[in-house]
């Protein structure tokens, strides 16, 4: 506890260190309950940040994050920068405390463990790497006490009166509760640590014989319980009593600390914390330097888990959701025009929007996420809307010059087509100059969950700019080989 608490002071002293840290709140270890997802091993600290005015010139939240991960550069402990309730989501949902982890998946510990060192060693040469740690599930010490039933039974002993004296005398046992008035309180006796802190003295722990044992009421009082064992020894010292050692096989093991399950098998974890944005490349990338590297036996696999997993989870979800919701327009529009050929027109207005999309989202480095993919499904919408408009400009014009008896030729369908384009300038710089009046203020917030919102306006506001250009273009360039057919032939 004390080495902790030290390593605790020392890795808070090292934030302080850093100029845009207000506040530092550590602590080590888990709560006292199964409801706190925290390992026994993890340090939680929650950082305070000064306000960004106060930051220094040219400090972003990324860069920040970088100087915190160099700054705390302590032997034997890696490091996970992340928000403290992501944190806790991240670990009660797939049980992964970084943004990505591996699991470990096999029959044997030893043999997994040595598979998590391997993959640990391979991920920390990829670049962009800020740590990776593979949990040591065969590390803990335990003192294995092996009764010897022959030796039990010629003392006329129980298995019952061994254990109980030894768990009493090693790890305490409550003998009785005293009451202060309102108050009560359990008695816990054992051995003092001097001792119990070595095999050979645990070895020559006394237990009692010849009647002395448990149940011996007499001497240990009533109500004791199971723990007259160590009482009845304590209160009389002249029995006949044989050391610990002879009845037992004592010894310190090497052993699982924790052992985690998955699917039926034991499972272990490799912590991975990147210092880039772009997941599912890093994951690929990870992916293919580990398979490479490592080399599984029959019956072991990998799985790539952590915030990766909702990567996943969300592309199949998107690969039902995308065509559904296309496909929703392309009806709502066939009701409105009642013409395939008109719904598809209009249609061609979304892969118009996508050019200016995705050149914004490249500009601005962003990569492909949830919230990119909400703002790209909220811009078809937009566009299938505003091509409808286009549309109608087009089909009253036509239908105008065709009622006015001036459809006799291509140029008149130019000269029709002409009239309704240029009609449809002004309404589409009003809808365009208010949409981008709503969604450009957005790209400059800071504020909590601005960089969602910032990832969903991205796209729109790409693919409004590049819409009203093709629609103005493309449009009636379309709409006149369209209705040009009857000309031609």
């Amino acid at each position: 506890v004390s080495e902790a608490s030290n390593l605790l002071q020392v890795q808070d002293k090292l934030l302080m260190s850093v100029p845009e840290v207000a506040q530092v709140f550590g602590k080590a270890g888990r709560a006292e309950t199964a409801t706190d997802p925290a390992p026994l091993e993890m340090f939680e600290t929650v950082v305070n940040l000064k306000p960004e005015s106060e930051w220094r010139e040219g400090m972003d939240m990324v860069k920040l994050k970088n100087e915190i991960n160099d700054t705390l550069s302590i032997p034997g402990v890696s490091n996970s920068i992340t928000m403290p309730i992501k944190a806790r989501i991240d670990m009660n949902a797939t049980g992964i405390k970084t943004n990505v982890g591996v699991k470990v998946i096999g029959p044997h510990l030893e043999e997994i463990e040595r598979i998590s060192r391997e993959v640990e060693d391979a991920i920390k040469k990829i670049p962009g790497t800020r740590s990776a740690y593979a949990e040591r599930v065969t590390t803990g010490y335990f003192l294995d006490i092996k009764p010897r039933r022959e030796a039990i039974a010629r003392y006329g002993l129980t298995m019952e009166d061994v254990l109980d004296t030894a768990e009493a005398a090693i790890g305490g046992m409550n003998v009785t509760t005293t009451v202060e008035g309102r108050e009560r309180y359990t008695v816990n006796i054992r051995y003092p640590r001097e001792l119990r802190n070595d095999v050979e003295k645990i070895k020559r722990i006394l237990i009692p014989v010849m009647g002395q044992g448990p149940r011996s009421r007499g001497q240990g009082g009533e109500g004791m319980g199971p723990s007259s064992t160590l009482n009845s020894q304590l209160s009389t010292p002249n029995s006949l009593q044989v050391p610990l050692g002879e009845l037992a096989e004592i010894n310190l093991t090497k052993g699982p600390t924790a052992i985690r399950s998955e699917e039926g098998l034991l499972t272990n974890y490799v912590f991975v914390d990147y210092s880039g944005s772009d997941l599912g490349g890093y994951v690929e990338t990870a992916r293919e330097k580990v398979s490479s590297a490592v080399k599984l036996p029959a019956g072991y696999r990998l799985v790539w888990s952590g915030e990766y997993e909702y990567l996943i989870k969300m592309q199949e979800r998107l690969k039902l959701v995308i065509p559904l919701t296309l496909l929703i327009i392309f009806v709502l529009l066939y009701l409105n025009t009642k013409s395939v050929i008109k719904t598809v027109i209009v249609l061609l207005a979304v892969p118009f929007s996508l050019v200016g999309s995705f050149w914004l989202l490249h500009i601005l480095n962003y990569n492909m996420s949830i919230a990119v993919w909400v703002g790209i499904i909220a811009l078809a919408g937009l566009d299938a809307e505003t091509g409808v408009v286009m549309l109608l400009y087009l089909d009253l014009a036509y239908e105008q010059w065709k009622k006015e008896g001036r459809m006799n030729n291509p140029e008149d369908l130019k000269d029709a087509i002409m009239h309704g384009a240029v009609k449809r300038i002004r309404p589409k710089l009003m809808t365009v100059s208010v949409i981008l009046a709503g969604l450009v203020p957005i790209m400059f917030s800071s504020g909590a969950g601005s960089d969602v919102m910032k990832r969903i306006a991205a796209p729109m506001i790409g693919g409004v700019i590049t819409s009203e250009i093709l629609e103005l273009t493309i449009y009636p360039a379309i709409y006149m080989l369209w209705k040009g057919r009857k000309f031609r032939k």
